[in-house]
């Protein structure tokens, strides 16, 4: 019987096509988002984007899928391919076999787990521990909001799975409790200084850097929100999200 498979994709605005990422549905495949939950829902007269009860500023990967039938069909398929995938073997088993079959062992050194979705169960999570300790010589990082899954695992986490868990989510007071490497999103750069948080422009510090972070709010945002003026304000002083404005920034 063929080997069920996800897809990795290669590369986004940020990242250059060294790196292989993988996606799930957005806002379906994240139960401890809070604060940026958001997600397609399909309809008879077509997808919409639903925003959460709780939502403060709008997923990026949810507004992506909105704007790519091709992007959320992609993430959605991969999300249900390993959620019908039996306990951590099985997921292992679809996993292990999509690098191979995307020969993402042999190119790529870095792995990004989640442009769009979470570990969205304990098994899944799982399951990409055991990736990471079978291939030492590749980086695989990814953010969540799902820390319940790495706090039970913390003895067993390979240093080549680098975690950085994203504030804004349902379990937030267990960043505090284990001490645990975070992210936050800011809506300025004043704010960042605040917090004295350096500010991620191009996902390194996610795999690259020790310490805690920020990141600016990014994506398109309901109209009228604080997250819309805010983003506003940034692109008025030539900043947008992860990449300053060129022009204006050889000027500065």
């Amino acid at each position: 019987m063929e080997q069920k498979t996800v897809h990795f994709t290669f590369g986004n605005a940020k990242l250059n096509n060294r790196i292989a990422i993988l996606s799930l549905v957005a806002g379906t495949a994240c139960p401890g988002a809070k604060d940026c939950k958001s997600q397609v829902v399909e309809t008879e007269n077509g997808n919409r984007i639903q925003d959460g009860e709780f939502t403060e500023f709008r997923c990026y990967a949810a507004s992506m899928e909105i704007r790519s039938t091709n992007a959320y069909k992609l993430h959605k398929r991969n999300f249900e391919t390993l959620r019908n995938a039996k306990g951590v073997q099985g997921k292992l088993e679809v996993l292990l076999a999509s690098i191979k079959s995307q020969d993402i062992d042999k190119y790529c050194r870095l792995v990004r787990i989640h442009a769009s979705g979470d570990f969205f169960v304990q098994s899944y999570f799982d399951a990409w521990v055991e990736v990471a300790k079978m291939y030492p010589n590749i980086i695989f990082y990814a953010y969540t909001k799902s820390i319940k899954f790495w706090v039970r695992r913390l003895n067993d986490i390979p240093q080549n799975l680098k975690l950085t868990a994203s504030y804004g989510g349902y379990m937030d007071k267990l960043i505090d409790q284990y001490n645990l490497k975070n992210v936050k999103v800011v809506y300025s750069t004043e704010e960042a200084e605040e917090l004295g948080l350096p500010i991620d422009k191009d996902d390194s510090h996610a795999w690259n850097f020790d310490g805690n972070f920020a990141q600016l709010i990014h994506g398109t945002q309901p109209a009228g929100s604080k997250a819309s003026n805010a983003l506003q304000e940034l692109r008025k002083k030539g900043i947008t999200g992860y990449h300053r404005n060129k022009k204006k920034n050889k000027a500065a």
